[in-house]
């Protein structure tokens, strides 16, 4: 699922994609602002992307798809 992060005052957006499911990084978001604590995703990679809570501006969630494997165009 692709995942794009605003930060307040920051013209560039975050993207990138994980294999979290929508749910867990909504509820993870929303604790994130509930709480004012940093928001800590993990992208496809096993990389860890770290935003402060109060810096966000808005989540993007993207459609969760499995990616499409081969040349056929459907």
């Amino acid at each position: 699922m692709e995942i794009k992060i605003g930060i307040q005052n920051i013209t560039r957006e975050i993207v990138f994609e994980s294999e979290q499911s929508a749910d867990d990084v909504a509820a993870q978001v929303s604790e994130a602002l509930a709480k004012g604590t940093e928001l800590r995703l993990k992208d496809e990679k096993g990389r860890i992307v770290i935003v402060p809570g109060k810096a966000l501006g808005y989540v993007e969630l993207g459609a969760e798809e499995a990616r499409r494997v081969g040349f056929g165009a459907l």
